[in-house]
């Protein structure tokens, strides 16, 4: 692809999408674009960016939920002329996590990076958070390799680098990661005080709150007419030998209870593969979160975070609306991410090509 500036390029995507245009996302760009020089391509973007001059193999943009980071990288990332792959960072973990258990060999590690060496030049990770000690140990290591294979990596995330793994079970064996992420990405924050993703949302289209009469008449009211016609089954999902059954599917829309969804230990390998099979997701009664049901709030997290990935539509039955929703002291910051998707996930943008919603 042929452009003479990535920033003019940037305004004219915003322009033809409808979107808003702001300062600091604009000056994110302008990072992003500050060695670009007339008559270089994309191709060249790239090798000017992460080559020589810079030294970094990485570009890591954090902020709050809903200031466009996504949409920022997406952009970036869609523009570039060179093997690119870009993966959720939960399913690039589960990723090497089978690539580890089909291969015991010694080097598996290096082996899993070596496979990507021959397939990409760079690596994209959405959402990169770290949430289990399983994860956290191993990350150094693969991220070692991996930039010795001098693979670029581009990121967003929720938290500053120093802030990956807040109050971790056995955290100091974690932050010899943490300096080598610093050490090789450049490290940008973007600011913007409003969440796009809600300000274009006028109301909760299909969360009802709270839990009466009313709110149960409404969410019964629409799951009728998503089935209409639809075969009830007993859908049986298998990860790793492990088995879990959805009671209430009816041809790839799926009803679960809230507590027998989240209080199984069950996590994002189970849940990629109870989006793979649904295309329309009901959850009831959601609770009040604090730090007394902590594990399941953090399995709600993860949940969403897929669904949201694999724009799966969403209905829910709740105690209280997304704000007053509580949560558990160590995932306030990561829950507000969570929160903002609600507001989407419920939305009529989420079921455009669902015929219900224009009946």
């Amino acid at each position: 692809m042929y452009n003479k500036n990535l920033k003019t390029s940037f305004l004219k995507y915003c322009s033809d999408n409808g979107l808003k245009k702001n300062i600091n996302q604009l000056a994110t760009i302008d990072l992003l674009n500050k060695n670009f020089k007339k008559n270089n391509n994309f191709k060249n973007l790239f090798l000017n960016f992460f080559g020589k001059k810079n030294k970094k193999l990485g570009f890591y943009l954090h902020g709050d939920v809903g200031v466009g980071k996504t949409m920022i990288l997406n952009f970036f990332y869609n523009n570039l002329n060179i093997s690119k792959h870009r993966v959720h960072f939960n399913q690039f973990m589960i990723n090497f996590h089978n690539f580890r258990h089909q291969n015991k060999q010694k080097n598996s590690i290096e082996n899993f990076v070596k496979n990507i060496k021959k397939k990409y030049e760079l690596i994209y990770f959405d959402e990169f958070q770290v949430t289990n000690i399983v994860d956290a140990m191993i990350l150094g290591k693969l991220f070692e390799i991996i930039f010795q294979e001098k693979i670029k990596v581009i990121i967003t995330s929720n938290s500053k680098i120093n802030d990956l793994y807040k109050d971790g079970l056995q955290r100091e064996q974690f932050l010899p990661f943490l300096n080598l992420i610093k050490i090789n990405s450049i490290e940008r924050k973007l600011v913007i005080n409003e969440d796009y993703r809600k300000s274009t949302i006028r109301s909760l289209d299909r969360y009802f709150y709270p839990l009466n009469e009313d709110s149960y008449f409404k969410i019964n009211q629409i799951f009728r007419k998503l089935t209409k016609g639809k075969k009830l089954s007993r859908k049986n999902i298998s990860v790793r030998g492990r088995v879990f059954f959805i009671e209430n599917y009816y041809e790839k829309v799926a009803k679960f209870n809230f507590d027998d969804l989240f209080k199984l230990n069950i996590g994002s390998e189970d849940f990629i593969k109870i989006a793979e099979v649904c295309n329309f997701i009901v959850i009831e009664n959601i609770p009040l979160f604090s730090n007394e049901n902590m594990d399941k709030q953090q399995r709600f997290i993860t949940f969403i975070d897929i669904i949201y990935e694999k724009k799966i539509p969403l209905m829910i039955s709740s105690k209280k609306n997304p704000e007053n929703l509580g949560t558990s002291y160590k995932l306030t910051k990561p829950f507000k991410r969570t929160l903002s998707r609600l507001y989407e996930l419920t939305s009529p943008n989420f079921s455009e090509s669902l015929n219900f919603y224009n009946d």
